[in-house]
């Protein structure tokens, strides 16, 4: 199977704006970001969704979800708060088939949105 975007990115043969790593995951900036701050943080192991995920991956995706919060403190981003998006499928809006986590903030997030 060929490595997806973020495989390359994770794996550095693609370079972004890294604002966290270690052995599990990595997180950067998006290119196109829908608020100030839009970051992604994803697993270096190749998962396509949430959806592919089994309970071997629970360690994992817990990893996951503790790493959201630490690395939106170190943006600065925990006392006004902030968004964490996962999408499945192309009808949710996935574009890259590599489970990822959008940590979004530095503006009001209301939803619904307008």
């Amino acid at each position: 199977m060929e490595k997806t975007l973020f495989q390359k990115i994770a794996d550095k043969e693609i370079p972004a704006a890294m604002v966290y790593e270690d052995e599990l995951c990595v997180a950067f900036r998006d290119v196109a970001p829908a608020a100030p701050v839009h970051v992604l943080l994803v697993p270096r192991k190749p998962l396509r969704d949430i959806a592919s995920a089994t309970a071997e991956d629970a360690e994992l995706l817990a990893h996951l979800m503790l790493k959201v919060g630490d690395i939106a403190r170190d943006l600065g981003l925990e006392p006004g708060g902030f968004r964490t998006v996962m999408n499945t499928g192309a009808d949710a809006g996935q574009t890259v088939p590599h489970l990822h986590i959008h940590i979004l903030g530095g503006r009001s997030m209301q939803w619904p949105p307008g």
